[in-house]
Protein backbone atom coordinates (compact mmCIF):
# COMPACT_ATOMS: atom_id res chain seq x y z
CA UNK A 1 0.00 0.00 0.00
CA UNK A 2 0.93 3.38 -0.91
CA UNK A 3 0.31 6.45 1.04
CA UNK A 4 1.54 9.88 1.15
CA UNK A 5 2.45 13.06 2.52
CA UNK A 6 2.14 16.54 0.85
CA UNK A 7 2.74 19.91 2.72
CA UNK A 8 0.77 23.26 1.03
CA UNK A 9 -1.91 21.32 0.00
CA UNK A 10 -4.62 23.31 -0.13
CA UNK A 11 -4.02 25.46 -3.41
CA UNK A 12 -1.63 25.55 -6.19
CA UNK A 13 1.17 23.11 -7.41
CA UNK A 14 0.39 21.37 -3.82
CA UNK A 15 -3.66 20.96 -4.12
CA UNK A 16 -3.41 19.58 -7.68
CA UNK A 17 -0.32 17.20 -6.50
CA UNK A 18 -2.49 16.10 -3.26
CA UNK A 19 -5.68 15.82 -6.29
CA UNK A 20 -3.21 13.56 -8.75
CA UNK A 21 -2.33 11.09 -6.05
CA UNK A 22 -5.65 10.66 -5.03
CA UNK A 23 -6.94 9.93 -8.14
CA UNK A 24 -4.32 7.39 -8.50
CA UNK A 25 -6.07 6.10 -5.49
CA UNK A 26 -3.03 7.26 -2.98
CA UNK A 27 -4.40 8.30 0.36
CA UNK A 28 -2.94 11.73 1.42
CA UNK A 29 -2.30 13.62 4.65
CA UNK A 30 -2.28 17.55 3.78
CA UNK A 31 -0.17 19.29 5.88
CA UNK A 32 -0.60 23.45 5.89
CA UNK A 33 -1.63 26.36 7.81
CA UNK A 34 -5.09 26.28 6.21
CA UNK A 35 -7.76 23.27 5.55
CA UNK A 36 -8.12 22.16 1.85
CA UNK A 37 -11.84 21.29 0.84
CA UNK A 38 -12.60 17.82 2.55
CA UNK A 39 -12.47 14.91 0.11
CA UNK A 40 -12.37 11.46 0.16
CA UNK A 41 -9.38 9.69 0.89
CA UNK A 42 -7.17 13.08 2.44
CA UNK A 43 -6.43 13.80 5.76
CA UNK A 44 -5.47 17.01 6.91
CA UNK A 45 -2.90 18.41 9.55
CA UNK A 46 -3.29 22.22 10.12
CA UNK A 47 0.77 23.30 10.91
CA UNK A 48 2.24 26.20 10.56
CA UNK A 49 5.14 25.09 8.84
CA UNK A 50 7.21 28.46 8.77
CA UNK A 51 7.00 28.21 12.94
CA UNK A 52 9.39 25.91 13.92
CA UNK A 53 8.04 25.12 16.92
CA UNK A 54 4.84 24.28 16.01
CA UNK A 55 5.76 22.24 13.54
CA UNK A 56 8.34 20.83 16.04
CA UNK A 57 5.27 19.83 18.53
CA UNK A 58 3.02 18.33 15.53
CA UNK A 59 6.39 15.63 14.47
CA UNK A 60 6.72 15.05 18.25
CA UNK A 61 3.15 13.64 18.47
CA UNK A 62 1.95 10.20 16.90
CA UNK A 63 -0.12 11.95 13.41
CA UNK A 64 2.44 11.36 11.09
CA UNK A 65 3.96 7.90 12.51
CA UNK A 66 -0.15 6.64 12.31
CA UNK A 67 -1.03 7.81 9.32
CA UNK A 68 2.11 5.97 7.77
CA UNK A 69 1.26 3.05 9.54
CA UNK A 70 0.75 -0.17 7.30
CA UNK A 71 2.30 0.93 4.01
CA UNK A 72 4.55 -0.76 1.84
CA UNK A 73 5.56 2.44 0.39
CA UNK A 74 5.46 6.11 1.69
CA UNK A 75 6.08 9.28 -0.24
CA UNK A 76 6.81 12.54 1.26
CA UNK A 77 6.11 16.14 -1.51
CA UNK A 78 7.86 18.78 0.47
CA UNK A 79 5.67 21.46 -1.84
CA UNK A 80 5.14 24.46 0.55
CA UNK A 81 7.57 27.56 0.21
CA UNK A 82 7.53 31.42 -0.21
CA UNK A 83 9.59 33.25 -2.53
CA UNK A 84 9.51 36.67 -0.46
CA UNK A 85 11.20 38.31 1.15
CA UNK A 86 12.71 39.72 -2.11
CA UNK A 87 15.21 42.60 -2.99
CA UNK A 88 18.52 43.77 -2.22
CA UNK A 89 19.89 42.26 1.05
CA UNK A 90 20.32 45.64 2.60
CA UNK A 91 16.72 45.96 2.44
CA UNK A 92 15.57 42.48 3.49
CA UNK A 93 13.66 42.40 6.88
CA UNK A 94 15.63 40.09 9.06
CA UNK A 95 12.12 38.77 10.43
CA UNK A 96 11.00 37.60 6.98
CA UNK A 97 14.24 35.79 5.90
CA UNK A 98 14.10 33.68 9.38
CA UNK A 99 10.33 33.03 8.13
CA UNK A 100 11.37 32.03 5.17
CA UNK A 101 14.76 29.86 5.88
CA UNK A 102 11.92 28.44 8.61
CA UNK A 103 9.43 27.39 5.69
CA UNK A 104 12.06 26.79 2.86
CA UNK A 105 14.71 25.12 5.04
CA UNK A 106 14.06 24.09 8.56
CA UNK A 107 10.86 22.74 7.61
CA UNK A 108 11.19 20.17 4.79
CA UNK A 109 14.22 18.84 6.04
CA UNK A 110 12.99 18.25 9.81
CA UNK A 111 9.97 16.71 8.57
CA UNK A 112 12.38 14.63 5.64
CA UNK A 113 13.75 13.14 8.99
CA UNK A 114 10.81 12.40 11.09
CA UNK A 115 8.99 10.90 7.99
CA UNK A 116 12.34 8.22 7.23
CA UNK A 117 11.80 7.77 11.04
CA UNK A 118 8.17 7.43 10.86
CA UNK A 119 7.72 4.07 8.52
CA UNK A 120 10.64 2.09 9.17
CA UNK A 121 9.14 -0.57 7.42
CA UNK A 122 8.21 1.07 4.40
CA UNK A 123 10.07 2.09 0.89
CA UNK A 124 10.45 6.47 2.15
CA UNK A 125 10.87 8.16 -1.19
CA UNK A 126 11.40 12.37 -0.31
CA UNK A 127 10.31 14.89 -3.32
CA UNK A 128 11.35 18.59 -2.84
CA UNK A 129 10.13 20.83 -4.69
CA UNK A 130 13.16 22.69 -6.23
CA UNK A 131 13.32 25.97 -9.18
CA UNK A 132 15.83 26.82 -11.01
CA UNK A 133 16.59 29.83 -9.04
CA UNK A 134 18.53 27.05 -6.66
CA UNK A 135 20.87 26.37 -9.65
CA UNK A 136 21.48 29.94 -11.35
CA UNK A 137 21.73 33.05 -8.82
CA UNK A 138 18.63 35.86 -9.53
CA UNK A 139 18.93 39.52 -8.25
CA UNK A 140 16.62 40.44 -5.14
CA UNK A 141 16.15 36.49 -4.58
CA UNK A 142 19.15 35.84 -2.55
CA UNK A 143 16.85 34.20 0.44
CA UNK A 144 14.84 31.92 -2.44
CA UNK A 145 18.03 30.89 -4.21
CA UNK A 146 19.66 29.78 -1.20
CA UNK A 147 17.01 28.10 0.45
CA UNK A 148 16.24 25.88 -2.86
CA UNK A 149 19.88 25.41 -3.47
CA UNK A 150 19.83 23.95 0.03
CA UNK A 151 16.81 21.45 -0.87
CA UNK A 152 19.36 20.30 -3.77
CA UNK A 153 22.70 19.97 -1.72
CA UNK A 154 20.38 18.03 0.69
CA UNK A 155 18.98 15.55 -1.58
CA UNK A 156 22.71 15.23 -2.64
CA UNK A 157 23.90 13.86 0.68
CA UNK A 158 21.21 11.69 1.07
CA UNK A 159 21.69 9.60 -1.77
CA UNK A 160 25.50 9.61 -0.12
CA UNK A 161 23.78 7.78 3.00
CA UNK A 162 23.41 4.99 0.65
CA UNK A 163 20.00 3.58 2.10
CA UNK A 164 18.43 2.41 -0.96
CA UNK A 165 14.91 2.07 1.09
CA UNK A 166 15.18 6.16 1.13
CA UNK A 167 15.48 7.82 -1.40
CA UNK A 168 15.24 12.19 -2.20
CA UNK A 169 14.98 13.88 -5.39
CA UNK A 170 15.35 17.52 -5.16
CA UNK A 171 12.86 18.53 -8.26
CA UNK A 172 12.89 21.02 -10.53
CA UNK A 173 9.21 21.37 -12.11
CA UNK A 174 9.25 24.20 -14.31
CA UNK A 175 7.37 27.89 -14.16
CA UNK A 176 3.73 26.72 -13.23
CA UNK A 177 1.03 29.56 -13.10
CA UNK A 178 0.06 29.43 -9.42
CA UNK A 179 -0.22 32.08 -7.18
CA UNK A 180 3.60 32.69 -5.98
CA UNK A 181 3.81 33.93 -10.21
CA UNK A 182 1.25 36.05 -9.44
CA UNK A 183 3.61 37.51 -6.65
CA UNK A 184 6.50 37.43 -8.68
CA UNK A 185 4.45 39.51 -11.37
CA UNK A 186 3.32 42.15 -9.06
CA UNK A 187 6.97 42.44 -7.61
CA UNK A 188 8.75 46.45 -8.18
CA UNK A 189 11.38 45.93 -10.87
CA UNK A 190 13.10 47.93 -8.25
CA UNK A 191 13.47 44.44 -6.13
CA UNK A 192 13.52 42.19 -8.69
CA UNK A 193 15.03 43.43 -11.62
CA UNK A 194 13.87 40.20 -14.22
CA UNK A 195 10.09 40.89 -13.35
CA UNK A 196 9.93 41.14 -17.16
CA UNK A 197 10.79 38.25 -17.85
CA UNK A 198 8.13 36.47 -15.67
CA UNK A 199 5.23 39.38 -17.23
CA UNK A 200 6.28 38.09 -21.01
CA UNK A 201 6.24 34.34 -19.80
CA UNK A 202 2.63 34.56 -18.57
CA UNK A 203 1.73 36.66 -21.68
CA UNK A 204 3.60 34.51 -23.93
CA UNK A 205 1.42 31.35 -22.59
CA UNK A 206 4.49 29.37 -21.57
CA UNK A 207 3.50 29.10 -17.93
CA UNK A 208 2.37 25.12 -17.43
CA UNK A 209 -1.42 24.14 -15.57
CA UNK A 210 -0.57 23.03 -12.24
CA UNK A 211 -2.74 19.97 -12.79
CA UNK A 212 -0.73 19.44 -15.89
CA UNK A 213 2.69 19.66 -14.01
CA UNK A 214 1.18 17.25 -11.40
CA UNK A 215 0.43 14.48 -13.55
CA UNK A 216 4.31 14.70 -14.61
CA UNK A 217 5.37 14.85 -10.91
CA UNK A 218 3.58 11.98 -9.64
CA UNK A 219 4.52 10.30 -12.82
CA UNK A 220 8.39 11.06 -11.63
CA UNK A 221 8.16 9.95 -8.10
CA UNK A 222 6.09 6.68 -8.79
CA UNK A 223 8.91 5.56 -11.30
CA UNK A 224 11.10 2.91 -11.19
CA UNK A 225 13.99 4.78 -11.46
CA UNK A 226 13.19 7.27 -8.61
CA UNK A 227 15.78 8.76 -6.46
CA UNK A 228 18.86 8.32 -9.25
CA UNK A 229 19.52 11.28 -10.10
CA UNK A 230 19.33 13.13 -6.77
CA UNK A 231 18.88 17.06 -8.33
CA UNK A 232 16.34 16.82 -11.26
CA UNK A 233 14.44 19.32 -13.42
CA UNK A 234 11.06 18.33 -14.58
CA UNK A 235 11.78 19.22 -18.37
CA UNK A 236 14.66 16.61 -18.59
CA UNK A 237 13.28 13.89 -21.27
CA UNK A 238 12.56 10.77 -19.14
CA UNK A 239 13.65 6.84 -19.89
Amino acid sequence: MIKAVVTGHSRGLGAAVAAELMARGIPVLGVARGHAQACEGMEQAVVDLGNGAALGAWLAGPALRSFLAGCDTALLVNNAGMVTPVGPLAGQDPLAVLAAATLNVAAPLALSAAFAQAAPQAERRILHISSGAGRSAYPGWSVYCASKAALDQHARAVALDGDPRVKCVSLAPGVIDTDMQAEIRATPDSKFPLRQRFVDLKEGGVLVAPRDCAVALVDCLLARGFGREPVDDLRNPRA
